[in-house]
């Protein structure tokens, strides 16, 4: 045998080798794969973005025109009812409140006056009567003359004219007290609109005035909000936001703050989407405000909509032809591979999904795909993710 004819034997040897090789590689021997294992308590949760907000929020100022005299508050000073943050230039309004409660003591003078007069009028009214009544008797005996009783009858009649007009003038004066007072207590609380107080427990979150400025009415000052109304305004997508509830869980990260996570659960859920965004608005209230928090600062949220006991889960990478929450999966029975469609349920946010049904009893399901998977090729179950 030619060295030709050998060398040719050897390359058609090595080739058959290398192919059955090829072969083997292929289709016998057995493929590594890993496999998804059931997990339990399961938490299925939709994302959003929001911002930190308030939702009683109050731009304060006084009711009334004024120069800025006092400045009791400055931004982020916590602040009670009531307690007083600034004050308007009121020596004027002094001054209308001292000349009107002059006026009211000066109503309840005359008053006083008029009273006596009644009382004066009354004590002339009663003696004109006894007179009066004393005379008719006398003329009735020819004792008097006719003249001297009319007279007595004319005097009567005058002193109660004089008991009618002084009881008017006390009428009078009540009605110029109650005048009186009113014009008081209106200029004592236009007064006391000089100084502006806190609505509400609150924060000082801006102040838009300094010393000295000249305000108009209702013109702001001041910005506060209610701590206690701190809450996230959450931007969910409409097609994720269908399955969330008010009084659900929810998970507040903050920017400043991204390996912290706070808890909270859904306040309201707004009537109303963004149009253009296609995106439901979502309020979460922390279930224990921060002792810190900045109004407009970026937040992430999870709302837990459900708890699963357990579920059998796969990426979404692992599933072929998904669609309308149905798909093929790869699977691993007897020690081969199989395929089968499954029926999909939850998607998890790390792109899982939860399998509910289309598959047989004591099969584990393939969750990393690679090159080399045919049906009925023999597998084993690797620990480790195949690279």
């Amino acid at each position: 045998m030619s060295r030709r004819r050998v060398l040719l034997l050897t390359i058609v040897l090595a080739l058959v080798i290398a192919a059955g090789a090829i072969a083997w590689t292929l289709f016998f021997r057995p493929i590594d794969v890993r496999v998804s294992q059931s997990e339990r308590d399961v938490l299925v949760q939709v994302f959003g973005l929001g911002t930190v907000e308030a939702r009683v929020t109050s731009k304060t100022g006084f009711k009334v025109s004024g120069v800025l005299v006092e400045l009791r508050a400055d931004v982020g000073d916590r602040v009670a009812k009531g307690a007083v943050l600034a004050r308007l230039d009121d020596r004027e309004q002094s001054a209308r409140l001292a000349r009107a409660k002059a006026a009211s003591e000066q109503a309840e003078a005359n008053l006083q006056r008029a009273t006596a007069s009644v009382q004066k009028a009354q004590a002339n009214y009663a003696n004109a009567k006894t007179i009066n009544e004393r005379r008719q008797k006398l003329v009735q005996s020819a004792t008097t003359s006719i003249e001297s009783a009319e007279t007595a009858k004319t005097t009567q009649d005058a002193a109660l004219a004089d008991v009618n007009l002084a009881t008017s003038d006390v009428a009078v004066a009540r009605a110029a007290i109650g005048d009186a007072k009113a014009q008081q207590q209106q200029e004592a609380a236009t007064l006391d609109f000089h100084a502006l107080a806190a609505p509400y427990d609150a924060m000082v979150t801006a102040r838009q005035k300094e010393l000295g400025s000249a305000l108009g009415a209702g013109e702001p000052v001041f910005t506060l909000i209610d701590p206690n109304s701190v809450w996230v305004l959450a931007f969910i997508d409409e097609s994720k936001a269908g399955e969330i509830q008010v009084g659900e869980p929810a998970d507040i990260v903050l920017r400043s703050h991204p390996s912290q996570r706070l808890r909270g659960k859904v306040a309201r859920i707004e009537p109303e989407s963004d149009r253009v965004n296609e995106e439901r608005r979502v309020e979460i209230v922390y279930e224990k405000l921060p002792d810190t928090f900045y109004l407009g600062e970026q937040a992430e949220v999870y709302i837990t909509t459900v708890r699963l006991p357990q579920a059998l889960l796969v990426p979404e990478a692992a599933i072929v032809g998904l669609a309308k929450n149905r798909g093929t999966v790869w699977t691993v029975e007897d020690g081969h591979l199989q395929q089968h469609e499954v029926m999909l349920g939850h998607r998890l946010l790390d792109g899982r999904y939860e399998i509910v049904g289309g598959l047989p009893d004591k099969v584990q399901v393939v969750v990393q795909l690679r090159s080399g998977l045919r049906v009925g090729r023999a597998a084993t179950i690797a620990e480790e993710p195949i690279r």
